[in-house]
């Protein structure tokens, strides 16, 4: 069954951004699809299986620097720089 979840995230800034935060889901191997909108920092992830799985890749995303919306501290900051960073180079 496959399901869609739309996360909200701060410190998405660009292309380079979301390059590394889609290669890291796309890793996983009920993660089908990951689509981005840039203007409302929201990322929408179609994968099968559990509905709970979205819990799992709103961890995912904070621990590489894009927590959900409203949940955001300096520490967040770097992460999400860092990864945009590596996510430019491989772009």
């Amino acid at each position: 069954m496959n399901n869609i979840t739309t996360i909200t995230i701060e410190n998405l800034k660009c292309n380079g951004c979301v390059s590394t935060i889609k290669s890291a889901l796309l890793k996983l191997n009920e993660v089908n699809n990951v689509e981005f909108n840039l203007s409302t920092s929201s990322v929408e992830i179609n994968f099968t299986g559990d509905k709970d799985n979205a819990k799992r890749y709103r961890q995912i995303l904070a621990e590489m620097g894009y927590p959900e919306k409203g949940n955001n501290n300096s520490i967040y900051v770097v992460r999400s720089f860092v990864s945009c960073v590596r996510g430019r180079i491989k772009h």
